[in-house]
């Protein structure tokens, strides 16, 4: 009650953020903040992650050179995009007696995609269709070297304290009447200074 009287006082409210904790956890907030700002966490995570899809390519046990070629390469697109492939071939009326095909076109399959993906057990009859289920490869993405910031200010000191050559240093003329402009250290102005009569 303590708590609920003191959010009261702040002009807040109290939220349970683990009410199985023990103690319970709360907080004292704005309920509307914090239903938004639970939103957005929602929105974000679903925004990143990647939903794992199984994409079927479908043969028949005399399927052509050319055919295959081009389901192989959607197969590899599907494979690198993270999805899941089941390839199937089907057996129509007398086709059936020659299981041996398909499941020999099934493992040319699964080894044509040995770069890119993984097979999941041996080619299977179900009913009239031989299936196989490849996976992609896991890879690791190697994380881009940053250098450590003290390092890269190190960096910048040392190629600040080169000395400016004379052959780089602007010249600074004498204008008539013995006026010379020198560059003000305060504020990095010119400003004309009156020379002094050599005597």
């Amino acid at each position: 009650m303590f708590a609920v009287r003191k959010a009261q006082d702040m002009g807040l409210d109290l939220i349970l953020i683990a009410p199985t904790a023990e103690p319970p956890v709360a907080k004292a907030m704005d309920y509307g903040q914090w239903q938004y700002e639970n939103k957005k966490k929602q929105h974000e995570a679903k925004r990143k992650q990647h939903i794992i899809q199984v994409k079927e390519i479908k043969f028949r046990p005399n399927t052509d050179d050319h055919d295959y070629d081009f389901k192989k390469n959607h197969a590899i697109r599907f494979l690198k995009e993270g999805n899941r492939v089941k390839a199937v071939v089907q057996f129509r009326g007398r086709e059936i007696a020659h299981v041996d095909i398909g499941k020999k076109l099934l493992l040319r399959f699964a080894a044509d995609l040995v770069t890119v993906g993984t097979i999941e057990g041996q080619p299977r009859l179900e009913g009239r269709n031989a299936h196989v289920l490849l996976s992609p490869l896991k890879t690791v993405t190697p994380h881009p070297r940053i250098p450590h910031p003290r390092l890269r200010r190190r960096h910048k000191k040392i190629s600040r304290s080169k000395p400016i050559s004379t052959n780089q240093r602007p010249a600074l003329r004498t204008l008539p009447c013995g006026i010379r402009p020198i560059r003000d250290r305060v504020f990095g102005c010119l400003k004309a200074v009156q020379l002094r009569p050599s005597r």
